[in-house]
Parts: C-alpha cells; sequence; structure tokens
C-alpha cells in the first residue's frame, strides 16, 4: 500500500512538474518506426539473413525516419503536450505517417533497383505493414501517457457530476472538466430534453432524459452536482420542473456566473461556479444600445445622487465605462461613500470624481455643487426606500424623497442641466404606503416641472425622465439577502404572506435600462420596464432551503407588513402604456399636472412636516394623490 501511494506520487510529481520537451517525443517516435521497421524486416527474413544485411537495414531505417522526421516538422505533430493528447493529435500523427509512408513507396522504387549491400528491398505490403505498426503504436503511447496523467491526478474527493446539454457547449464543457488537473468533477452522463437520445452515449458516457426518473438516477450514480451548459443557461432558468427534480434530488446545480460572458471555445469550467437563486429566476437576456449612451455620456460632466446605494453605485460603475470629463457622487451614507471612493481608485483611477458625502436636502450645499460642477446630466437614485421605515416616519420620506427631489430639480433647471434622469419604483403605481405615495410626488413634481418648461412658464432647457422598476436582485434590504441569514441561522425563515408575489431585475439590467431610457428619452416620460414574470415569495423561499441543503428549517408566515402590497403594479389602472425605443421599456400614459397647483400643494406638505404630525402629513400626500389608499396601515383611517 505505501509503495503504491510512493508510485502515485511519484507520477503526481513528474506529470505536475515536467513537460516532454519537443525532442524526446520526436526520439519516442523515431525509435517506434525504427522497431516497427525492424519487427517487420524480422518476420518477414530469417535472423541469419538478419544479421548479415545490419548495414543496408540500418541505412534503409535511417532514410525512411529521415522522411518521417520531415513530415512531423510539416504536422508539428512533436507541439502537442502527450498528457493533453486530443483525436486532433492523434489525426496530426496519422496524417503524418501516411504522407511519409506514401513518399517512401515512391522512394522505394529506385531502391528496388539497387543492390542490396546499398538499401535493403522492402515490398509495398511490408512498408504499408510498418507504417500501420507505427502508426497505432505511436497513438497507443499517446493515450497510455493520457491515461497515467489522468489516473495520477484524479483527486479523491472529485465529485460525480451530469451535464446538462449535449451540444458544443454540453461537449466542451464536459472536455475542460476531464483536463481540469486536478479533478474537481468526475463525469457520469449527460442530461437531454430529447428522449430520442436517452441512453444513448457521448464521450464515452450516457445520456439522461429529463423526466420523473432523474431524481432516482442522480441518487443511484451518486451524483453530487449537474453543471450546466453556458448556451443552456437562459433554457436552464425557464426549466422549473428540471430545477424540481435536481434540487429535490439534492444535487448542487453549477453555472458559468451571469457576469462573465462565455464565448465558443474558453474554458466553461474556469468559470464555473455553484448557483444562488438568483441564478435560477427566470429572466430573459436584455441587451441594450451603449452605443448611444457612451455617445450621449462621453466627455460628459455628470452627478450621481444616492452614488452609495445599489442603484446608485452601479450607476457609476457603468457611466465610469463611457469616459465621462467628472463625476460628482452625493450620498450620505459615510462608509458605504468611502468604499465607493476606494473603488473607483482602484477600477476607475482616469476617471476625476469627486465623492461628496452630504444630504440632498441640503439646499445652500447642493446649490454650491451645482455652481461650481456645472453638471450636464443628473442621474437622481437618492431615496429612502424600505416601507416600514418610512410608514413610521413619513415626515422623513417627506424631507428626503419629495422635497430633496425638489431641489435637485430645480437646481437642475437653474444651471441648465441638459439631463436629469429620477429614479422611481412600481411602489408608486396606486400606492399603499407613505414611501411609495412619496415617489409617486417625485413623479407628479419632475413632470409638471418639464411641462411648465415646454409651456414657457419657468425659464430652463433641461428635460426630466422618469424610470419606474420593481425590486432588484442583492439590492440593499431585499428579501434574499435576508432568508439566507435566516437560512444560515437555522430559521425560522420570516414570509409575511403565503400568497405575496414580487418581480426582479438584475441591478445591472436595470442600471443598462435606466441610462438608455435617460439618454434617449426627451423630457417628461414616465418610462416603464418590463419586469418579466413576477416570482411568488413563498416558493422563492421553499427553493432557497432545498438549495442550501438545509433540513427541518421552518417557514412561518408573519402578515403583511405596514403598508405592504400583497403584489405590486407597474402602471396606474387609469394608464395604459406605449412602445418605446426598446422592447423592455414603455412609454406610460399618464395625468398631467399643473405646476403652480403642484407647488401650491408641495408647499402645503412642507409646512405641515415642521410640525411632524404623522396623521397630518398623510393626510395632505393623500389630497396630492387620491388614488394612495393605505393597506394595513394605521393610516387607513383617512382613507373613510
Amino acid at each position: 500500500m505505501k509503495l503504491s501511494r510512493k508510485i502515485h506520487d511519484l507520477i503526481n510529481w513528474y506529470f505536475s512538474k515536467r513537460t516532454l520537451p519537443y525532442w524526446c517525443i520526436i526520439l519516442l517516435d523515431c525509435t517506434i518506426i525504427f522497431f516497427s521497421t525492424l519487427l517487420t524486416y524480422w518476420f518477414t527474413h530469417d535472423t541469419h539473413y538478419l544479421i548479415g544485411n545490419i548495414l543496408p537495414i540500418t541505412r534503409t531505417m535511417i532514410l525512411y525516419i529521415g522522411i518521417c522526421i520531415v513530415f512531423f516538422a510539416v504536422y508539428h505533430t512533436y507541439s502537442g503536450i502527450i498528457r493533453y493528447s486530443s483525436f486532433v493529435d492523434l489525426q496530426r500523427v496519422g496524417l503524418a505517417m501516411l504522407s511519409a509512408g506514401a513518399v517512401i513507396l515512391v522512394v522505394n522504387i529506385p531502391i528496388s533497383r539497387m543492390p542490396e549491400r546499398f538499401f535493403v528491398h522492402f515490398t509495398a505490403g511490408e512498408i504499408i505493414i510498418i507504417i500501420g505498426i507505427s502508426i497505432l503504436v505511436m497513438w497507443a503511447m499517446r493515450i497510455l501517457v493520457k491515461m497515467i496523467y489522468d489516473i495520477a491526478f484524479r483527486a479523491e474527493n472529485a465529485e460525480n457530476v451530469l451535464v446538462y446539454g449535449i451540444m458544443d457547449g454540453g461537449v466542451g464543457l464536459a472536455k475542460n472538466i476531464r483536463n481540469e488537473k486536478p479533478a474537481r468533477f468526475n463525469l457520469k452522463g449527460f442530461i437531454s430534453h430529447d428522449p430520442k437520445l436517452t441512453y444513448t452515449r457521448l464521450l464515452g458516457e450516457k445520456v439522461y432524459s429529463v423526466d420523473e426518473n432523474l431524481p432516482e438516477i442522480i441518487r443511484q450514480l451518486d451524483i453530487k452536482a449537474v453543471l450546466v451548459s453556458p448556451k443552456r443557461n437562459d433554457v436552464f432558468r425557464e426549466d422549473q420542473q428540471l430545477q424540481d427534480y435536481l434540487i429535490n434530488a439534492g444535487a448542487k446545480i453549477y453555472m458559468v456566473h451571469q457576469a462573465e460572458e462565455w464565448r465558443p471555445g474558453q474554458d466553461a469550467a474556469a468559470g464555473l461556479k455553484q448557483v444562488s437563486i438568483e441564478d435560477l429566476l427566470p429572466r430573459e437576456q436584455i441587451s441594450v444600445d451603449l452605443q448611444t449612451v457612451e455617445e450621449s455620456l462621453r466627455g460628459k460632466k455628470v452627478l450621481i445622487t444616492g452614488s452609495a446605494g445599489s442603484i446608485g453605485s452601479e450607476i457609476v460603475r457603468q457611466v465610469c465605462q463611457f469616459s465621462p470629463a467628472e463625476l460628482v457622487l452625493i450620498d450620505q451614507a459615510e462608509t458605504p461613500q468611502h468604499d465607493l471612493r476606494l473603488l473607483l481608485a482602484k477600477e476607475y483611477p482616469g476617471i476625476r470624481a469627486q465623492v461628496i458625502v452630504s444630504t440632498i436636502t441640503n439646499r445652500e450645499h447642493m446649490e454650491r455643487i451645482f455652481s461650481d460642477f456645472r453638471p450636464e446630466y443628473v442621474f437622481h437614485a437618492a431615496a429612502y426606500k424600505h416601507v416600514p421605515m418610512m410608514e413610521d416616519n413619513p415626515g422623513e420620506s417627506v424631507w428626503n424623497n419629495i422635497l430633496g427631489t425638489r431641489i435637485m430639480a430645480d437646481l437642475a433647471v437653474k444651471y441648465g442641466v441638459r439631463k436629469f434622469v429620477m429614479i422611481s419604483t412600481d411602489k408608486a403605481v396606486n400606492p399603499t404606503n407613505v414611501m411609495g405615495c412619496s415617489k409617486r410626488i417625485c413623479e407628479i413634481y419632475v413632470q409638471s416641472l418639464n411641462k411648465a418648461e415646454t409651456e414657457g412658464k419657468v425659464e430652463g432647457h433641461t428635460q426630466f425622465v422618469t424610470t419606474r422598476f420593481g425590486n432588484v436582485l442583492g439590492s440593499n434590504g431585499s428579501v434574499i439577502p435576508i432568508f439566507e441569514a435566516q437560512i444560515l441561522a437555522g430559521g425560522p425563515v420570516t414570509v409575511t404572506h403565503p400568497d405575496i408575489i414580487r418581480y426582479f431585475m438584475l441591478i445591472p439590467e436595470a442600471c443598462k435600462l435606466v441610462l438608455e431610457a435617460g439618454t434617449k428619452g426627451n423630457g417628461g416620460e414616465i418610462f416603464v420596464f418590463d419586469m418579466g414574470k413576477p416570482v411568488k415569495i413563498a416558493d422563492l423561499a421553499k427553493r432557497m432551503i432545498k438549495l442550501s441543503g438545509a433540513q427541518g428549517i421552518e417557514i412561518r408566515y408573519t402578515g403583511l407588513r405596514d403598508g405592504e402590497k400583497l403584489y405590486e403594479e407597474v402602471l396606474n389602472e387609469k394608464e395604459t402604456t406605449k412602445p418605446s425605443f426598446h422592447e423592455k421599456i414603455r412609454i406610460a400614459s399618464v395625468r398631467e399636472y399643473d405646476y403652480d397647483a403642484v407647488c401650491r400643494e408641495i408647499d402645503a406638505l412642507e409646512e405641515i412636516t415642521r410640525g411632524y404630525d404623522p396623521m397630518a402629513i398623510v393626510a395632505q400626500m393623500k389630497r396630492i394623490v387620491p388614488e394612495y389608499k393605505s393597506n394595513n396601515s394605521v393610516y387607513s383611517v383617512l382613507d373613510n
């Protein structure tokens, strides 16, 4: 046992440290040709004749080997690393030897007319035998070395896996994992939706169908994980049944990370990562006209509020890619702003950026920033967004969300900002809580201001564009990180209601749409994003528990929180939409408001807010937004 372990370690060390030099490979191949020629001559002549013609035989073998070496150079048979030999390498060896054999057959014609004291005379059949034996032995040597190498580097803890996908992406992935050293995965087969391919073989392994027998097959083969072909990512996300089969069978799922773009020929195995629930949520790939965005933002001064938040910080990263002249980044969260400054210094050292810690409600400070900086584009992402917190603090929702937006919008007009893009939310549609209503009032104000500019009531040329979308995956305070922490703690996982649903979108995708809508909008529009399919939160929690492999974790329903809806709407029931420049972006047709009337209502709201009377504040908000009906809230009494 100890001896075999030492031999294994020795082989392991040799192959991990060394690669045979090209001259060594040529020498091995020439040795094979030498012995193939000698063996063939020995079988076709007696031993006495062999000994008596040793010099002619040697000259003949040198000639044959010389011809073979020429074709080894032509086909580069020595350039491949033997331990990574593939069909292509074997093909090169075969072509080189067949080409050399053809030349030898031609050369053999004049040789056969010479006296045998110079060269021995091989028949055409004997030359074919020599070439055939040489090819077979060269192939066998390469396959043997590869097998020894694979055995030497086969990790004892390699996981048995199936690959989902049988086309180029799946086959390429399977080859990649077989070439990994040390091996992380041990290929046991493929999964396909095509029933005709069931139990056929690919790369020597069986193909299994997606049906009710799949979980049992996974258990029988002791499959620990399923690797998803990069070309099947989108199909896999839509296939809820297959996901359930794998999760219920206890198999982990690996995919190429969504942020990494896979290209044919790329080593897909290197990018494999175990999936999180975000990777399994169904969503369509979103393409954006980044060229137009770049043309709009390149060389421009851009101001971003809420720059330390989930959306704001991603907008910062994406805008940096378009080489703006300068950035001003505003947020009142000191530590996240500091982190953002460090990130910019590391990843975008060539971008001039001022990272400012301040609240947007500080009118004097904001005016100084606009006066000194003179931004051309403003992306306004700063807002309080947590529904229960704003239900308890409606005054702060007014100060920060509404009055802060008003300050920024007014300064944008005063200092000639070209375009002002406001980030809104689906909770602004038929709002049932303070936060949603505050964002709807923000929408009303910037739209009425844009209209007043167009009508000449307000002097300015700033175009105000609003973008409205739902939950983004991975944002601060979103449900998925909360569930992950609860599962890690052993439960229970708390869900407010068994029927509650939400829309989800990736942060980068949402921000790309924000940039395209913001740069292409003409002013006054509310752009609504297609959020895809809604997700039932209870089902999301169940899948996260199964995906984690945790046992016995309870799901506890706690009841709807103050102001919370069972479902979020994207448009007001009286609103309609029309298409825009992007299939994922619609333009909402909404009621228009008179700017002077809106200003009077917001002035009154500001005055009431100074008294910090929650009921009075919410009552005025309901006067501005009549469709605001409180849900599961102390403010419901105001709706009667």
